[in-house]
């Protein structure tokens, strides 16, 4: 039986990028469907549904995208509350590569600092990255200071996750200047920039201070940098600005993309081995995880 899979896009355009991802993850035949709602998505999953078996209903599944997360985690459990019992998909959501990014950057960083115990900022964390970013570590006993230019979005972001998560892990605090950045980044072993492209939200000179700084990441892809000295294309490349080298290993947004490839389509292919997956951020870490420790494990 062939392999169907369901593409859920909020926006007016279907994403072009989903779109050839879950063909390279082997998918038989991809329906595409644009400004996809909650209130209207109830018809669309029947039709995927009703169509086979209970026992078929493996190699059907829906994958949910846009580029306003909101909407697609409304989207995805409005989908959810249409199955009816066994008559279910597995179901996927990853709206502006929000979960595959996030677990991807978390991966990267524990490769070279162990997350328990860590501290860790995380820059411009307010949005659906960074919101996942926090969570992922925090889940893992790293301390995270969360950070945005309000501090009152800041603190309610983190007292959101710790209530999620029934812990205190995560804190929230402002970013707005030079001088909050230096002691925002003064104890941090990682620092991982989840900024909006072209905004820099720490310089070279806060950098220059940092001496137990382990790793950086900056998700950004277009310049400046996010964090200064990391390059869109750095992977573990220890980071250096003139001569002063820092001895702090950094990742760019191109340079954690290959896992968040691989994640993606692994997570894409995860669908289609049962019926009842629901693949969010905590299930799709698991699986760049397993992907980067399989990695590891080979011989080089």
């Amino acid at each position: 039986m062939r392999k169907i899979l369901f593409q859920f896009d909020t926006e007016e355009h279907p994403s072009s990028f989903d779109s050839v991802v879950a063909v390279d993850a082997g998918v038989d035949q991809l329906f595409r469907y644009h400004s996809v709602g909650a209130s209207s998505v109830t018809g669309l999953v029947h039709g995927a549904i009703f169509t086979r078996s209970a026992s078929d209903l493996h190699n059907t599944a829906i994958f949910i995208g846009g580029s306003n997360t909101g909407d697609a985690e409304d989207l995805m459990a409005a989908c959810q509350r249409s199955f009816l019992g066994d008559l279910r998909t597995s179901i996927m959501m990853d709206a502006n590569g929000c979960n595959t990014t996030a677990s991807a950057a978390v991966v990267v960083a524990g490769r070279h600092v162990k997350l328990a115990g860590s501290r860790v900022a995380v820059l411009a964390g307010t949005g659906p990255v960074g919101r996942r970013v926090a969570a992922l570590l925090a889940v893992e006993g790293a301390s995270v200071t969360l950070t945005s230019r309000s501090l009152q979005r800041a603190r309610n972001v983190a007292d959101e996750i710790n209530s999620s998560l029934q812990s205190e892990r995560v804190a929230g605090d402002e970013l707005a200047n030079d001088d909050d950045a230096d002691r925002i980044a003064a104890g941090a072993d990682v620092l991982i920039g989840c900024g909006a492209s072209g905004i820099e939200l720490i310089d070279a000179k806060s950098i220059g201070k940092l001496r137990n700084l382990k790793v950086a990441i900056d998700l950004n892809a277009v310049p400046p940098a996010g964090i200064a000295g990391v390059h869109v294309t750095d992977k573990a490349k220890p980071m250096s600005h003139g001569t002063l080298a820092y001895g702090t290993i950094a990742y760019g947004a191109i340079g954690i993309g290959g896992l968040k490839m691989k994640t993606h389509r692994r997570a894409i292919q995860s669908l289609f081995e049962s019926n009842d997956k629901v693949l969010d951020a905590a299930e799709i870490y698991q699986i760049a995880k397993t992907i980067d420790s399989a990695n590891a494990a080979i011989p080089s």
